[in-house]
């Protein structure tokens, strides 16, 4: 039912002033369901009131939380633009008057009475007739109810009775409008509320409103709202909103946020629920959670980043912990010669979403550890993640050394010493942290071994708790643990010398009563072994009940790594699961695919993205209308990619003639294939090259071409490569192929997003079996790209024969040369052979149909697998819920 409309029984009942009520309390429920919301609610209120008094005007205003201010909530007959805008203090115009007295007033002629004050902005000139009555909820003032007429009006003794019954109504609205901190808020009040929470940062809507505020400065700031809203005049943030009518959008975005934070009905409520008391503290070193915010490097923290949104969006009881690192990686540039060069720029916390966390004693948060060289301290961070909580660490204390000022400065980087300080704070650091605000964890999730020595602290507090000793401790901490393993890769397992270890950890050390040889030998395979470095992936799994790798393949190739730890045990039974990883598919969705999801598949598909009937409706899409929406993103690629590839031609000093090149380079006719990660030797970036002239007639094809785009980064002390990098840049420059490959420098999450939204083939040619798992191929499956990979990592359990292209069989070669050259080879052939064809096969209409049938594939059979919603499911059920003693029922055979 329209809030305007009511029966014609509810309006006669009202003609006269004989009837008792203006609104009835069954009434207000009704409207209450109706508008869902306070917000709504109190519009369809004041709507009816208006109706059912016969005024032109009626307005709600709420008291601010200082008590000393009113602001318009609700209007009908006042400027809408007003809400949340029009303020006024308690000793101001008439309707403070009411406030302050606590009383109605009622005026027939406004303009005589002393206390008449007029609003320009309001629109309220013509009215003439005032009558205000306050709203009072459990004795407590809450705000002000209003009606104005344009003609002068004397209101009746019952006309004041109604409005002020309808007040008592009305009042529990406001009063529950008002405890949703400061629901109804000026525009840029509510803009910077939007901007502190990073749940804009997933939301299409909500990012859209700052894009339109300034498109060339969103764009110029990394896409950082809180950079662009502290430049903005708010005289012309003010000018921008009404000239592009924001408004109502900001309002709705602001109420959409609020109702996401506020609602109870979730997966995590029915399925987590012994995690509120105690939740889980995940750690990583490094969180991906969008490029504004730049403490991630690739893989890992883009993975962390997903997994915290997830958590969010399910609601599972999480807190994060991370580091805040100010100049973060690194940004990156190549040179004439096509070589990487680093470059560490400050980041200015104040233009952060992050603000200081404060204790449950009321203070900022300090940390403090002893180690053997001296004290290290570090304050602490909070950045809000929609329903969930990052805590980042930073060194930059007074009271701290110089050099430990300067510890989190960087993510990975400097020597071992630095490292195992930076993972000192990150562990025992993030656990003292949470202790300090309150925060006492019921399961500690280890994003891989950086953080291991949390476990070892959570042992110490143990002990302390309860009065035991660590042999004790150990078993009883080991089942509330959690650890990852992400790479098989041996250079991704930190190992620190004994010298080292006793520096940071002596003093825990002593705490839980261990020698140093015992210590070590908790880090080392072989506990005897003296000359074994202490390696932290090996005390994560020593302390760890629940251990996982994060592909089906990634966990056969951990157990077999790992058989040392766990000797008399089979392959099989080593105590190493999987988890395979998946994206927050809000984050990586272009806006357009997640339009063309709600029309077919639900609003609410993205909700229930993890079942996989959601996804047997694409199969109902036009095959035009999916077609034009990929060639719209692939269009928005090509120009991102070209205006990228000027700006670096331009910072290198390239001749006007490259410049004109390139804003023309790619077309958005060829079949177009990305390749973005870090450019690790292992994972085989010029793996392409393998037969060079081969590749050049295939991209210069003039019936059937082919065009690449690369990013990437090399890590700054990875010589190898970046040599690899340079043979990719050094393409650029070569006639044969520099109008088909372009490599887009300092690759980030927005570099990435575009990338996975706009290309036709998604390209992956690690060196199996070292992919753990390779996330970034599953960001192009929902935007309708198609993968061509090894079959390594996630791809190996996904591939079906029709879903995407496989590149090989999945065998290795003892020989390396040998596996490369085979593997080269297969990719040029799968190319050749499968790929090309497909896609300019071509009906009357244009269409690739065959190719589209294979985009329908991919989507249906993989879009719910392959999702961080459906990794967290798994984590909480078969990891954090078990941990925390939370099943109902466990039959596995005792050992």
């Amino acid at each position: 039912m329209d809030a305007y409309e009511t029966t014609e029984t509810m309006d006669q009942a009202v003609r006269t002033t004989e009837v008792r009520n203006v609104l009835t309390l069954e009434e207000i429920q009704h409207l209450a369901v109706e508008g869902g919301q306070s917000a709504e609610t109190l519009m369809n209120v004041v709507a009816l009131i208006a109706k059912r008094f016969r005024t032109d005007v009626c307005s709600a205003y709420l008291l601010e939380p200082d008590r000393a201010n009113l602001v318009l909530a609700a209007t009908v007959g006042l400027r809408r633009e007003c809400i949340g805008n029009l303020r006024m203090a308690v000793n101001e115009g008439l309707t403070g008057l009411v406030a302050e007295q606590v009383q109605p007033v009622a005026v027939s002629q406004v303009k005589n009475h002393a206390r008449f004050k007029y609003f320009r902005d309001s629109g309220e000139d013509a009215y003439q007739s005032f009558l205000g009555v306050p709203l009072i909820d459990r004795g407590i003032l809450q705000g002000v109810l209003v009606v104005q007429t344009v003609e002068a009006r004397t209101f009746s003794a019952d006309e004041i009775r109604m409005l002020a019954e309808a007040a008592s109504q009305v009042a529990p609205i406001v009063s529950e409008a008002r405890t949703l901190d400061r629901f109804i808020a000026p525009l840029q009040e509510r803009l910077w509320t939007l901007a502190r929470n990073l749940w804009w940062s997933w939301d299409h809507n909500s990012a859209s409103l700052f894009l339109d505020l300034d498109p060339a400065g969103w764009s110029e700031l990394n896409h950082n709202p809180i950079a662009l809203l502290s430049e903005m005049p708010l005289a012309k943030l003010e000018t921008r909103a009404t000239e592009l009518m924001l408004h109502s959008r900001v309002n709705y975005a602001y109420r959409r946020m609020l109702e996401y934070l506020e609602a109870d009905r979730t997966w995590g409520t029915r399925h987590a629920g012994v995690l509120r008391p105690h939740p889980v503290a995940y750690f990583s070193a490094e969180f991906g959670l969008h490029e504004s915010l730049p403490i991630y490097s690739g893989g890992l923290g883009v993975l962390a980043g997903d997994h915290i949104k997830s958590s969010s969006d399910l609601d599972i009881p999480l807190v994060g912990i991370g580091l805040f690192y100010p100049q973060g990686y690194f940004r990156q540039h190549l040179d004439l010669s096509g070589w990487q060069r680093e470059e560490y720029l400050e980041t200015d916390v104040t233009q952060l979403p992050m603000e200081a966390a404060i204790g449950k004693d009321g203070r900022p948060v300090v940390v403090s550890i002893e180690t053997r060289s001296g004290r290290l301290q570090a304050k602490v961070w909070r950045v809000k993640v929609g329903r969930r909580d990052l805590y980042l660490l930073d060194s930059d204390v007074e009271g701290n050394a110089p050099e430990d000022r300067e510890l989190t400065s960087r993510l990975y980087g400097g020597d071992l010493r630095i490292r195992i300080r930076q993972e000192l704070l990150l562990g025992v650091g993030g656990l003292r942290a949470l202790k300090a605000l309150g925060i006492s964890p019921g399961v500690l999730h280890l994003n891989e071994g950086h953080s291991a020595f949390a476990v070892l602290e959570a042992i110490h507090m143990r002990m302390e708790d309860e009065g035991i000793g660590f042999d004790a401790a150990v078993p009883r901490i080991s089942r509330e643990v959690v650890f990852t393993t992400h790479t098989p890769v041996p250079a991704g397992h930190d190992r620190f010398d004994a010298g080292l270890v006793e520096e940071h950890i002596g003093p825990l050390r002593e705490a839980v009563g261990l020698s140093q040889e015992s210590l070590m030998g908790l880090g080392r395979e072989n506990p005897s072994n003296s000359d074994e470095l202490f390696c932290m992936t090996v005390l994560a799994l020593r302390l760890s009940r629940r251990a996982n790798a994060v592909s089906a393949l990634h966990g056969e190739v951990s157990r077999a790594m790992w058989t040392g730890l766990f000797r008399g045990k089979p392959e099989d039974e080593i105590p190493i699961g999987h988890i395979t990883n998946g994206v927050h598919v809000p984050s990586w969705l272009a806006p357009q695919m997640f339009r063309l999801y709600d029309r077919h598949l639900g609003t609410d598909w993205h909700q229930r993205g993890s079942e996989a009937k959601i996804w047997l409706g694409i199969e109902n899409v036009d095959d035009g209308e999916l077609w034009e929406t990929h060639l719209n993103l692939k269009s928005q690629l090509i120009e991102f990619v070209r205006k990228r590839a000027v700006e670096q031609a331009e910072r290198r000093g390239e001749s006007r003639e490259v410049l004109q090149r390139l804003e023309r380079v790619l077309s958005p006719d060829a079949l177009t294939i990305g390749f973005a990660r870090r450019f690790a030797t292992y994972k085989r970036a010029n793996l392409i090259l393998t037969d060079i002239e081969r590749l050049a007639a295939m991209v210069n094809d003039p019936n059937r071409p082919v065009q690449f785009v690369f990013a990437g980064k090399a890590h700054p002390l990875d010589e190898p490569g970046k040599g690899v990098l340079q043979q990719i840049a050094d393409l650029m420059r070569d006639p044969k192929f520099r109008d088909r490959f372009v490599f887009v420098e300092d690759y980030d999450i927005d570099v990435g997003r575009h990338f996975v939204q706009g290309v036709d083939v998604w390209l992956n040619n690690p060196r199996r079996p070292l992919e753990a798992s390779g996330t970034s191929g599953q960001k192009v499956v929902l935007n309708g790209g198609l993968n061509l990979s090894v079959l390594d990592g996630w791809w190996a359990e996904a591939y079906d024969g029709v879903n995407g292209f496989a590149i090989g069989t999945g065998k290795t070669h003892s020989n390396m040369n040998v596996h490369d050259t085979r593997d080269g080879a297969d990719l040029m052939r799968t190319l050749r052979d499968e790929v090309i064809p497909l896609y300019y096969h071509r009906d009357r209409d244009g269409l690739p149909r065959g190719w589209i049938k294979r985009m329908k594939r991919t989507i249906r059979t993989l879009g719910w697998r392959f999702n961080a919603d459906r990794m967290v499911m798994d984590y909480t059920l078969k990891c954090y819920v078990p941990a925390a003693g939370g099943t109902s029922s466990d039959m596995r055979a005792n050992p």
